[in-house]
């Protein structure tokens, strides 16, 4: 793999490609997905093998560099503007303002997360997963002070009755829109959230309309992605999140043609001040096209544990293999990849030192 310093030498000496209707011609008919897939591959190769052992700083840290590495190979000249590890210091890789790839090519924003679920990871349970969301330079709606976001997410059959109201009505009257379009009943239903004290309300609320709730401690984006396939197990995903994984999870949904609220949550007073000082508005409530407004859109995860979706990386000596999700927002493909890796000498195992 390219090595950061020789990635940034090629994107200061190679000349960018020629403009015109040829070049926009190549940019439209690329599927980039499958060129962030081995990113996603990497970084799950990368943290597959701290799986269990309760270092999550080290296995973020260790996916973050191969995800970097990959990303610095591909032919495209990519910005991350979102990562979900915390960044202190502009020299770590996959910092929000860092450019990636080789410098030629389209010009993408990111929003990387090498590993969706660390403590899931941390802890050896399911659904721990590595994951980019791409789209158009300036298409990703923008609040670099969010945290957090309040997020609904359905499929396709629901897509076309979620309104904005659904995101402050009762929880029994959203349920109840999403159980009519479904054609089920409200006690069919699977509600997807977090399992975090600020949601108890709003578990009390979906209970006594008396759908079924699933909880998890980690990773609401695996929500997202099951509430938008009809094989995930979800109906709709509820509660509020992480705002990077919100952004993420648009790019799924806008392939997926399911519909998508969203709307800033913020948990702190100095979150509240930084997003009104900023200028935004905290009652607006946004939908999928306002939070990504482009239809050339890329989402890339990769299984890192076994989970509902995707199958975890599996080693076996010199080989692993992985398994893969590529959603593309302008043709609404959705492709399952089964890779077979062969593993460099040192990829064997995590140093523990």
């Amino acid at each position: 793999m390219m090595h950061k310093d020789l990635a940034n030498s090629a994107r200061q000496t190679l000349p960018r490609p020629v403009a015109g209707e040829h070049a926009r011609e190549a940019y439209h008919s690329r599927n980039l997905g499958l060129d962030l897939i081995r990113a996603t591959e990497a970084a799950a190769l990368s943290a597959g093998r701290w799986m269990g052992m309760s270092r999550a700083t080290e296995s973020d840290n260790s996916a973050a560099r191969a995800m970097e590495m990959a990303l610095n190979q591909i032919e495209f000249r990519g910005r991350i503007i979102l990562s979900e590890i915390d960044k202190l210091n502009s020299s770590d890789p996959l910092h929000p303002g860092e450019s990636v790839g080789t410098g030629w090519g389209p010009e993408m924003d990111l929003v990387a997360d090498p590993i969706e679920g660390r403590f899931l990871l941390a802890r050896g349970h399911p659904d721990a997963i590595s994951v980019i969301a791409a789209a158009p330079r300036g298409a990703f709606w923008s609040a670099p002070q969010a945290v957090y976001m309040e997020k609904i997410v359905v499929g396709p059959e629901v897509a076309p009755t979620l309104v904005p109201e659904c995101l402050d009505a009762p929880a029994a009257w959203t349920l109840a829109l999403v159980a009519r379009a479904k054609n089920k009943a409200v006690s069919d239903l699977v509600v997807f959230l977090l399992n975090r004290p600020r949601h108890s309300d709003l578990i009390r609320e979906i209970r006594a309309a008396g759908a079924r709730v699933t909880l998890r401690s980690d990773g609401d984006l695996i929500g997202a992605l099951k509430a938008l396939f009809l094989s995930g197990g979800v109906d709709i995903m509820m509660g509020t999140g992480n705002y990077p994984e919100g952004l993420m999870a648009a790019c799924a949904v806008k392939a997926g043609k399911g519909a998508m609220l969203g709307r800033l949550a913020p948990q702190s007073e100095a979150e509240r001040q930084a997003l009104l000082a900023s200028g935004h508005d905290l009652q607006k409530i946004m939908t999928v096209d306002e939070l990504v407004g482009d239809q050339e859109t890329f989402f890339s995860a990769t299984g890192i544990t076994d989970g509902s979706l995707l199958a975890g990386v599996k080693y076996e000596g010199v080989r692993a293999t992985s398994h893969s999700l590529i959603m593309r927002g302008k043709t609404h493909t959705r492709r399952i990849i089964k890779a077979e890796h062969l593993l460099e000498q040192g990829e064997h195992s995590p140093s523990l030192d």
